[in-house]
């Protein structure tokens, strides 16, 4: 027979094609499956690159990026996980938990011989079902700040309560609100920063509502600036000395050269002139001083701070209202930044400039302290992930219950909607909804408990009128979430809810699985 694709290049067609697809992705759903709620476990990842840097955590997002995968229908799950990530910042264990149990039912439904458009249409209507009960069912509380706050603390908490700063979560709730409700309704994070230093313990970190950059105060500079006016630069200040790559100047006397040294010394000096020429009284570099412009920032009685890494320049600027300049001609049009106080602070064994009453009221800095420098990486995410879900919840003020209640409410509408619908497609939202039931059914098996009888106790819970019960993993039964407190962003839930559902939808479509054959190098003789 007349082969049409290359010699290594392979097919699958049909029921393999879908079997491997569906056995990929419910593999990985079931990797991740275990670090989700609030008894979920970490994993490590260890590189195998040079110094088999290990990473402790049990972000979804982080684990799914970390791994190399060669299954196609896997890649599909990593990568909605990665856009939860970026897109809500929370939920991105979850979504994947979510479209693993689509895939799991849908594969009984294709051995029924169902069509996969069939099973593809029903989860089109249970999603939208699902969606709607959500919507029905929301709190908002934008207009009463005090409740409002308390909502932000509670899914502050519910947030981190899965995340390694479970112990000290209202600490850790109590500063991530703050930090979002300064930032005065803008999603953009860059604002706050995140600095990490090993030593103490987790209970040591605060927030700083100034700024603080990792940098040390040159010499015979003052330690302490008030009423700063601070002009943020990205300029060479290291041209004292003749540094002319390839050329060569021939001098017939020493004199010479000190005569073009000079001529170098004067440049720099008419340089440093100009920037003083702006009135400031603080210059923060982000290349190399040189000693010499440096000793003439320090007669000057200006805190001149060099190599202050790129993002921090840009925050530095972002925070204190001025604008990164690089050249000096014309001082009118340089914005300078300003702020009330910049002094020396030491945090642990390091010395900090710390720049407090900025003009931006919006930047504060949150410094972490821990035991080693993994416990800071994943208190790092953790934190990243409770300022993504706030900073969107202050946009959308919506908000829901947590602990698996959200996941039920949909169960039961979706149930509801399957016994109305005739024909084949009644089957799939059948199915939907019992892949809904997946997310509480693991919250409980990972808390080690019986997850068959909560999951049955929590179904009967909810066919009362207006039920908040949820699974409560601490006492191991089934609580009431009102009063626990444990609240979840609408918004979070809906683009599990949506993602999961359409990257179920991809991977059931697929029929066909052709891998190509590598191109060969031919010999070039």
């Amino acid at each position: 027979m007349e082969r049409v694709l290359k010699d290594d290049a392979v097919e699958e067609k049909g029921e393999r094609a879908r079997m491997a697809s569906f056995v990929g992705a419910m593999a990985i759903a079931d990797l991740v499956k275990t670090t989700l709620g609030p008894k979920g476990m970490d994993k490590i990842l260890q590189s195998t690159g040079r110094g088999r840097s290990v990473t402790v955590t049990n972000d979804g997002a982080t684990i799914l990026k970390s791994l190399h995968i060669d299954n196609p229908a896997a890649k599909v799950l990593v990568d909605i996980s990665k856009v939860q990530d970026d897109e809500v910042g929370d939920g991105t264990t979850s979504v994947v938990v979510l479209a693993g149990e689509l895939l799991r039912e849908a594969e009984k439904l294709v051995n029924m011989k169902i069509h996969p458009m069939t099973i593809i249409a029903g989860f089109r209507m249970a999603a939208e079902c699902a969606r709607n009960a959500l919507l029905q069912r929301t709190m908002d509380n934008k207009e009463n700040t005090d409740k409002f706050r308390a909502d932000l603390m509670n899914i502050a908490m519910t947030t981190l309560s899965s995340k390694i700063l479970s112990q000290d979560k209202e600490y850790f709730a109590e500063l991530a609100v703050d930090a979002v409700l300064r930032l005065k309704g803008s999603t953009n994070l860059e604002a706050i920063q995140i600095l990490k230093k090993p030593g103490g313990s987790l209970k040591d970190s605060f927030l700083d509502e100034g700024f603080i950059l990792d940098k040390k105060i040159g010499i015979g500079q003052p330690k302490r600036i008030e009423n700063a006016k601070i002009l943020v630069a990205n300029t060479a200040m290291d041209t004292d000395k003749v540094k002319i790559y390839g050329a060569r100047v021939r001098v017939d006397s020493m004199s010479k050269v000190a005569d073009i040294e000079a001529a170098e010394k004067q440049k720099m000096r008419e340089k440093v002139q100009k920037i003083i020429g702006h009135g400031i009284n603080c210059f923060v570099n982000r290349q190399l001083i040189y000693n010499f412009p440096e000793e003439l920032f320090a007669d000057a009685g200006i805190l001149a701070i060099e190599h202050a890494d790129f993002e921090g320049i840009e925050r530095l600027a972002l925070v204190t209202g001025g604008e990164i300049a690089s050249t000096f001609d014309n001082p009118e049009s340089v914005k300078l930044g300003h702020c009330k106080l910049i002094e020396e602070i030491m945090i642990g064994e390091d010395r900090l400039i710390h720049f407090s009453g900025v003009e931006m009221g919006q930047a504060c800095t949150i410094v972490l302290r821990g035991a080693s420098e993994h416990v800071l990486d994943e208190a790092e995410r953790s934190l990243h992930d409770a300022l993504c879900v706030l900073s969107q919840t202050v946009n959308d003020t919506r908000v829901l219950f947590g602990g698996g209640w959200p996941e039920m409410v949909m169960a039961k509408e979706v149930d509801e909607l399957a016994r109305k619908t005739p024909g084949k497609k009644s089957h799939a939202i059948d199915a939907f909804s019992r892949a809904l039931q997946a997310i509480p059914t693991t919250i409980a098996d990972n808390a080690g408990l019986d997850s068959a009888e909560l999951i049955s106790q929590l179904r009967a819970e909810h066919h009362k009128e207006n039920c908040t019960a949820g699974i409560d993993v601490i006492t191991g039964s089934v609580g009431d979430m009102q009063k626990l407190g444990i609240q979840e962003s609408f918004k979070v839930k809906q683009a599990i809810l949506l993602s999961a559902t359409e990257a179920a939808e991809m991977i059931l479509r697929v029929d066909e699985i052709i891998t190509c054959a590598p191109r060969r190098r031919e010999d070039r003789m």
